[in-house]
């Protein structure tokens, strides 16, 4: 397997580099089709494309770094596991609880980027959903939620 290419970017070094960041975004958050001209030759930008590049400018103009990583679309365990932050095993888990879907085609798993990804914002809808519900019952009760022994 060939390890994935990654390509970090650092934030602007000085106020040019800055200035034309800003320049840059402006452009690109306007909410309309945007194109790339150079030389005798244009073409359109998809929208993902654009959000993607919005994002990344806006990282690198509040001073973070960005990192650029391909990804395949048909996944080993380990590469799911390593996107969703958790250990092969725990993987392994919840592909077998039917959490995400997986194909074997031979005798190692593989699964879907999309079905990853999917996963990875259910689970943050749900984790977002349970604080917000925590958060309404603590408001909820009465008095600090500290007993006194006294």
């Amino acid at each position: 397997m060939t390890a994935l290419m990654e390509r970090t970017l650092l934030p602007a070094s000085g106020p040019q580099e800055s200035d034309q960041l800003i320049d840059i975004l402006a452009v690109l958050a306007e909410d309309r089709a945007v194109s790339i001209t150079a030389g005798e030759h244009s073409a359109a930008l998809p929208e993902p494309l654009r959000q993607v590049l919005v994002d990344v400018l806006q990282h690198l103009s509040r001073g973070t770094a960005v990192t650029v990583e391909p990804h395949r679309t048909l996944l080993t365990t380990q590469e799911a596991a390593d996107i969703l932050g958790v250990t092969r095993p725990t993987l392994v888990r919840l592909l077998e609880a039917g959490e995400i879907p997986f194909t074997a085609p031979g005798r190692h798993r593989r699964v879907e980027l999309t079905h990853v990804l999917a996963y990875q914002r259910d689970l943050q809808g749900r984790r977002t959903s349970a604080l917000k519900e925590l958060g309404a019952t603590e408001s909820g009760s009465s008095g600090s939620g500290f007993v006194s022994t006294r």
